[in-house]
């Protein structure tokens, strides 16, 4: 399995999602991907898609106390 890494912290809605979705149509079922997005539209809107389309929220954190930076892990599903 492979983990992906992809920063759309300086995307706006609704490339976040957009780029994002690109990524996981080049994964393999079962690989993950670690993605940094911003707070506010981006935190809300791609980890509920991604989760729309059936692939699983691994985790979602802050990157640091107080930081506007989220890290979104998330795993394609089996096709």
């Amino acid at each position: 399995m492979t983990e992906y890494r992809l920063d759309i912290t300086t995307e706006v809605c609704p490339l976040t999602f957009v780029k994002t979705k690109l990524l996981l149509e080049r994964m393999q079922p079962g690989d993950t991907a670690v993605v940094r997005l911003m707070r506010g539209e981006p935190l809300e809107n791609v980890p509920r898609s991604i989760a729309e389309l059936g692939h699983t929220i691994v985790s979602l954190d802050p990157e640091s106390a107080g930081s506007d930076v989220h890290v979104l892990k998330l795993q394609k599903a089996a096709a």
